[in-house]
């Protein structure tokens, strides 16, 4: 039995499917409390890169809106990773690529900030 070749339907709409499979963005935060007001927190993102254009949107944008979206007091990033990082050649990962960003910092007030905080300075 011979087997027939699929319609131009069905490639278009495989091919729309596996692209839409590779446009979608995956996110994550982990928060770790370490005082009653104050703790950690982790924000990683994922992201498809296709001709300069990234799908859903950046991976720094997306770790940024995640870590902001969990409403935590007083939240400051102290670093932001971004991976692959090719330096000068990060130009080949805008045609096809995905990207990775890992952000790390603190939320909340500690005991001086909450003692500033209280007292209006």
């Amino acid at each position: 039995m011979k087997a027939r070749p699929a319609s131009p339907s069905l490639r278009s709409a495989l091919g729309g499917l596996a692209l839409a499979a590779l446009a979608s963005a995956c996110a994550s935060i982990d928060h770790t409390r370490e005082t009653q007001t104050s703790g950690t927190f982790r924000s990683e993102a994922w992201a498809f890169t296709v001709l300069q254009w990234d799908f859903p949107a950046e991976s720094s944008q997306i770790a940024r809106d995640n870590a902001f979206d969990a409403g935590l007091p007083n939240l400051r990033i102290d670093l932001q990773e971004q991976s692959p990082d090719w330096g000068w050649w990060n130009w080949v990962l805008d045609i096809l690529s995905f990207r990775k960003t890992v952000l790390t910092g603190t939320w909340g007030y500690d005991g001086e900030d909450l003692r500033r905080e209280l007292a209006g300075d």
